[in-house]
């Protein structure tokens, strides 16, 4: 048998095994493609969600269709993703640092390697904001009170281990203070409680504050440095502790998602990032675009997760509020 036959056979026979894959991704997608957002409806995560929606609609063709399982601090529409079928139909929002802290505080429904990464595509700084006309008009008003009767000053976050929380948890430990810590389901809900005066400040990102500033007072932001969308609020290093956090969001599969079909997704993700439109969308909501590629962007979670592991054996966020 010659050299070239061989190769002909052996062609021939690894050509039924590509042909449902190439098959599959031609047809893709074969029906509406739903995106898991794991905080409410009118929130930062959920604004950036019909955002890539509708800009993945243009490139992919069909429908894009939103649906919001806010809980568990995201834990609850991420383990939905995880349990998808893993045929691109199903993606998921994911927020940093969450995605990593949820399975380290607790038995989650989902783990990093359950996902197949398409890209992150926003960062947001946490920031610490009150009642624009309460009592907290500086964040060493707060600290002052906090040491003076430790937890009666209440701090509301979307959620344990999202990085509206640790941010608090961190702030606690660095300025030896005690808050109270109330967990709630998305923005909406952290911003009718603090203009209700029912909770004294809230662990809400930066640009969600910034977009809709009405009846609050941003008292500092944990960036690296000021914000463009918001140069005139200090940074919690600036005011004399060393913490940095933000949201990252970004777009993930279900891990098992083929080959094919997550390369189709992840050049559109890659071409909408680029978009001006898009990226018009996120600055008309005081969000920074920081676009990085799907296996880019796990290899630098995987690393970081060790961190999250050593900030979890020095303060366990679950006990420490």
């Amino acid at each position: 048998m010659s050299l070239t036959r061989r190769t002909l056979l052996g062609a021939g026979l690894a050509t039924p095994a590509l042909a449902p894959s190439l098959a599959q991704t031609a047809r893709y997608p074969e029906r509406p493609i739903e995106i898991i957002v794991g905080f409410t409806a009118g929130g930062g995560t959920d604004l950036d969600a019909r955002s890539y929606g509708r800009a993945l609609e243009q490139r992919l063709g069909g429908t894009v269709v939103i649906t919001n399982r806010p809980g568990a601090g995201g834990e609850l529409a991420l383990g939905a993703v995880a349990r998808a079928k893993p045929d691109g139909h199903t993606l998921g929002t994911t927020n940093y640092p969450g995605l990593l802290t949820i399975p380290i505080e607790r038995q989650a429904q989902f783990k990093l390697d359950d996902f197949a990464p398409i890209a992150n595509l926003v960062t947001d700084p946490s920031a610490i904001t009150a009642h624009a006309d309460g009592p907290y008009r500086t964040l060493a008003d707060v600290i002052a009170r906090a040491k003076a009767e430790p937890e009666r000053i209440t701090y509301a976050s979307p959620g344990i281990g999202t990085d509206d929380h640790l941010q608090l948890v961190l702030l606690q430990v660095a300025a030896g203070i005690r808050l109270n810590h109330v967990a709630f389901q998305g923005d909406p809900q952290l911003r009718t409680a603090v203009l209700g005066k029912q909770v004294d400040l809230m662990g809400l990102n930066l640009g969600a504050v910034t977009a809709a500033p009405q009846g609050f007072r941003i008292l500092a932001q944990a960036a690296a440095r000021r914000s463009r969308f918001g140069p005139e609020v200090p940074t919690l290093t600036e005011l004399g502790f060393p913490i940095t956090m933000a949201s990252e969001r970004g777009i993930v599969a279900p891990a098992g998602t083929p080959p094919a079909i997550l390369a189709r997704l992840r050049e559109a993700t890659a071409d909408i990032a680029r978009d001006p439109d898009f990226i018009r969308a996120l600055e008309d909501r005081f969000t920074e675009p920081a676009y990085e590629p799907g296996l880019a962007w796990f290899d630098r979670l995987r690393r970081q997760e060790a961190d999250y592991r050593g900030l979890w054996q020095r303060t366990p966020w679950v006990q420490r509020g």
